[in-house]
């Protein structure tokens, strides 16, 4: 047994604690709220419907019962990331991992870019309270570490802090033989960041009229990607077959599916200092249909003008392979939109006039409740 710690750690596993020197342990925090993402927890295999999201084992409504439980002894729970008090200013922390995307890593050996992935999907979420991020952790798990695989993974993390303007503080490196498949590993990570407490978005000053503006994502990013195995798997093609529909020069589908997540920090943090910004969803598990709406007043929902944006092509592919219903896509993915914007109209027109934005007016506020298509 090798160790860094300085206590014992049980022989089952190797902990290799990495640390960043130039600053103190951070101290305790006490998180408000944290998000949960969708758990795997079904065993059925789709129907003659069309393929869905429960189907390939992950029961979106099961982590919403879940989250539902969960608030009942901690009140507070289910924003994108979770608040604590510090003085004038929030902390903001989230945490992730890239589910089973990491199963197509191992697929394709595209190991240097999972790192951004991971830092994406954490400091993304604290973002949407307008909190800048300060710094993230990672944790590492394997079976038997390869020293450099494990480097090619972190060398991601840290072009994704780089991204996000953050700094990786620290991490967790764990063997554990017999745990993990030969050659596998896991990932998570947690951000923190801070903005001040009047400055905090929070979607309360939100009204009918507001306007939804999207900002485009690179592909699937790290979520859905249970069903898109599945798909994958019945569609008779291989990671390393041209993506049907490209335009250009070709991709393949393992490169569309593997294309690191969107890291919209600067650009969002840009966008909110110029005023205007009333809101803010991650469009990650439950896609459309279950993030907008979490960011809303009681008795607020959205119109989404459906064909205002660019649905990439494999969001395409995946449908036509897999048979799945408009309904099921825009529960499951991002449709081509990372994330929303709830804004008044004149940041809107400001936004959209901006050459050097890519953003799509997607909808607008209305009353009512949940998500409208037309």
């Amino acid at each position: 047994m090798i160790s860094t710690r300085l206590y014992p750690v049980p022989s089952s596993t190797v902990s290799l604690r990495r640390a960043h020197l130039r600053s103190p342990p951070p101290p305790p925090i006490n998180f408000q709220r944290f998000r949960l993402r969708p758990i795997c927890c079904a065993t059925s295999h789709g129907d003659d419907k069309g393929m869905t999201y429960k189907g390939a084992g992950v029961d979106i409504d099961a982590g919403t019962e879940l989250v539902r439980r969960i608030a009942n002894m901690a009140p507070g729970i289910g924003g994108f990331g979770g608040h604590f008090p510090f003085g004038d200013s929030y902390l903001v922390a989230g945490t992730d991992g890239v589910g089973t995307k990491l199963k197509l890593a191992f697929e394709t050996g595209i190991h240097d870019t999972i790192g951004i992935d991971l830092v994406a999907m954490s400091v993304n979420d604290i973002v949407t309270s307008g909190a800048k991020p300060l710094f993230f952790l990672d944790y590492y798990a394997t079976s038997k570490l390869d020293v450099d695989l494990a480097e090619k993974v972190i060398k991601g993390i840290v072009d994704g802090c780089k991204q996000s303007d953050c700094v990786l503080l620290g991490g967790e490196t764990a063997e554990m033989p017999g745990f993990y498949a030969k050659g596998e590993y896991d990932l998570s990570g947690f951000a923190v960041g801070a903005v001040k407490k009047d400055e905090l978005i929070d979607g309360k000053n939100i009204v009918a009229g507001d306007i939804l503006i999207g900002l485009p994502s690179s592909g699937v990013h790290s979520n859905g990607f249970s069903l898109v195995r599945r798909v994958l798997e019945s569609s008779g093609l291989s990671l390393s077959d041209n993506l049907p529909g490209s335009s250009g020069k070709p991709i393949t589908i393992g490169e569309a599916l593997m294309a690191p997540t969107v890291i919209y920090v600067k650009q969002v943090l840009d966008i909110i200092s110029k005023g205007g910004v009333m809101g803010i969803a991650h469009i990650t598990g439950g896609g459309f249909t279950d993030n907008i709406p979490r960011v809303f007043p009681d008795g607020l929902g959205a119109k989404i003008v459906t064909g205002s944006w660019e649905v990439l092509p494999v969001f395409h592919w995946l449908q036509q392979a897999g048979g799945i219903k408009d309904a099921e896509m825009r529960r499951t993915f991002n449709m081509g939109i990372g994330m929303v914007l709830v804004v008044t109209k004149d940041a809107a027109d400001r936004i959209l006039a901006d050459s050097s934005v890519a953003a799509y007016h997607i909808g607008e506020v209305v009353h009512g409740e949940g998500v409208i298509f037309s």
